[in-house]
């Protein structure tokens, strides 16, 4: 594992750090920084604060990503997933959660929400070509593969 320095700016006093739950865990949960409960009706889009802004360095992203138990178990997943936070963004971190289940679903102050994964980006150089190499799959697009 690579250890990456993240710059963190708390913008409010609710913020919690990103933490890690498990020793090999990928993805560090973020945590609502609001100061009442947050309803979100099914259907809904809500965009909750997270207290902070970051600095990742050049050459990495951060990813936002739904929480496992909130999405199977209430229908509440980011409907951007993954979320993208570049490098040069440097404003307050926040998520869209949508509400994909029967029932509302209250959001409470510091509750973990999402999870954010640090991940390298790499930077394409295009490279315009007349033919491209033959493949077994060839231009088998969605479901192409019987799977």
């Amino acid at each position: 594992m690579t250890d990456v320095r993240v710059g963190f700016r708390r913008i409010s006093p609710l913020a919690v750090l990103p933490a890690y739950q498990s020793e090999l865990a990928a993805g560090m949960d973020l945590h609502a920084a609001i100061e009442a409960d947050v309803v979100v009706e099914p259907g809904a889009i809500a965009l909750i604060p997270l207290g902070f802004a970051v600095e990742l360095p050049p050459g990495y992203e951060g990813q936002v990503r739904p929480r496992s138990g909130l999405a199977t178990r209430h229908g509440v997943t980011v409907p951007n997933s993954p979320g993208t936070v570049d490098a040069d963004y440097r404003g307050e971190m926040k998520v869209a959660l949508i509400n994909l289940g029967p029932a509302a679903f209250t959001v409470t102050p510091s509750m973990r929400i999402a999870q954010l994964v640090v991940a390298p980006v790499a930077r394409v150089n295009w490279n315009e070509v007349r033919e491209l190499s033959e493949t077994a799959r060839g231009g088998g697009g969605f479901g192409s593969t019987g799977r």
